[in-house]
């Protein structure tokens, strides 16, 4: 049987992880277990709750699930891509802790993938029962500002709930960026896409991590990393700087060599 291999960021989700796990393995029992294997990677992000704990009584009984732990917090990049590079499955599937990817879109997922024969199927959200109306209009102030300076086509908002091909995975693992956005190397790569749209469910336990401070810097890396134009501005900046600097010592030259401005 083909194995896919889910990969589960997690920061402070000790309440969560159970949950998941259990709908998860409910999921699979209802129309998958017979067609395919599974392996659940949670990347646990440098945690200060007992997430750790609650990830390592689920490896204690399930084989199929296994842990990477962070000496500290390194940021949910950081951690999905270090769940890309240790899956070993045919393809992974990319979901959040804390159940606001809705899990029981897994066998649509893996449906498309085998009957499109697509490489990568991005879900992307069309409505959040948790999203404030500040995330709401900054994430379209985003998006309009991205399609503009940016070179990889980004596709509003879409999320980190995706599923990747092994060719992708592969592809994905040698990129060596350190300031990194996952799903904007992966758009980046340009294989085959399709789109899984799905409403977004509220968060089962516990509160955000990610504060509008991190979504804003989130942004910030992602218009710096996915585009060209800050290092254009800089670059005709620059040059402008050069260019009246020049004028500048000319006309001081020629006014100390050459004129007399005296009447």
């Amino acid at each position: 049987m083909k194995k896919i291999s889910i990969i589960i960021p997690s920061y402070n989700e000790e309440k969560n992880i159970p949950l998941i796990y259990t709908a998860i393995c409910v999921e699979w029992k209802k129309s998958l277990v017979d067609k395919y294997d599974f392996e659940i990677i949670f990347v646990d992000d440098g945690s200060q709750d007992n997430s750790v704990q609650e990830i390592e009584k689920l490896v204690e009984k399930d084989e199929r699930v296994k842990l990477l732990e962070f000496s500290r917090n390194f940021g949910k990049e950081i951690a999905t891509t270090a769940g890309i590079n240790h899956c070993q499955g045919d393809a992974c599937i990319m979901m959040d802790a804390d159940l606001q990817h809705p899990v029981n879109l897994l066998p649509e997922f893996i449906h498309r993938w085998e009957k499109e024969k697509v490489e990568v199927l991005i879900g992307v959200r069309k409505n959040s029962k948790s999203d404030s109306f500040i995330k709401r209009f900054g994430g379209r102030i985003f998006y309009k500002i991205m399609r503009m300076i940016s070179e990889v086509p980004i596709v509003p908002q879409a999320t980190d709930y995706r599923l990747l091909d092994r060719e992708v995975i592969d592809a994905f693992n040698k990129m060596t960026e350190r300031n990194r956005i996952t799903r904007g190397l992966i758009d980046w790569l340009g294989f085959k896409r399709r789109l899984l749209y799905f409403e977004a469910d509220e968060r089962a336990e516990g509160e955000a991590s990610y504060s509008t401070f991190k979504l804003f810097k989130l942004a910030i890396t992602s218009m710096i990393s996915l585009s060209l134009f800050p290092l254009r501005v800089a670059s005709y900046l620059g040059l402008g700087i050069i260019f009246v600097s020049g004028i500048l010592g000319i006309i001081m030259f020629l006014d100390r060599y050459f004129f007399d401005w005296n009447f």
